[in-house]
């Protein structure tokens, strides 16, 4: 299949943002340049991961001596809602960052999800029901080469490539966006409804 590539050279603006309520949001990542808008959808932990990742990946390059921020001044802080019209144009399956070191920008790339995505995030699903105390975290080496996936074939393809400001600032809004959802329960740490869960650490009773 033919994919569609949407790019973009250090857009206007490169966000995460949600439509919706909590406990039934939408979550988006959306670029912008002049009137050229692209909005694809993802996860509430894809957003999370993505965020600590970039926010790894900036202090990995301060770390091997590239200026560059890692804090927003509120005066900056991008609280605006999502640009319109929001069209979903995919939905992501896998996610990569990398860093540009001749135009020292940090590339991105938001790849749509395939029938083996969607396979391995329902047995990743299985296994987190399964036992939600059984989670390692596994350690991150960041590529800082340039990214380039200009295959012709493939599934579509959202790339950006920012600033590091603009990739701290992203990291900003992520983070307060992901914390805006619904609190998490005191015993099992899943989201909170508002009527209650079902607790696992109650043995399915409602919390």
């Amino acid at each position: 299949m033919t994919r569609r590539a949407y790019l973009f050279e250090t857009p206007d603006r490169f966000v995460a943002g949600t439509v919706g309520e909590p406990g039934a949001r939408t979550f988006f990542l959306q670029a912008r340049e002049g009137t050229r808008i692209a909005s694809v959808v993802l996860e509430k932990v894809q957003v999370a991961a993505l965020a600590q990742r970039l926010g790894d990946l900036l202090l990995e390059l301060v770390r091997r001596g590239v200026s560059v921020p890692t804090t927003v001044p509120a005066i900056a802080q991008d609280v605006a809602p999502l640009d319109e019209p929001l069209v979903e144009l995919f939905r992501v399956g896998t996610l990569t960052i990398g860093w540009d070191p001749a135009r020292e920008l940090v590339v991105l790339e938001a790849l749509a999800m395939t029938d083996e995505d969607d396979e391995e995030q329902a047995d990743e699903e299985d296994e987190e029901d399964a036992d939600p105390d059984d989670e390692e975290e596994d350690e991150e080496e960041f590529d800082l080469s340039d990214l380039v996936a200009d295959d012709s074939d493939g599934p579509d393809l959202l790339r950006v490539r920012i600033t590091p400001a603009a990739a701290a600032g992203f990291v900003e809004r992520a983070g307060r966006i992901v914390a805006a959802g619904r609190p998490p329960c005191p015993l099992c740490g899943r989201p909170l409804d508002p009527q209650g869960h079902l607790c696992p650490r109650k043995n399915g009773y409602l919390n």
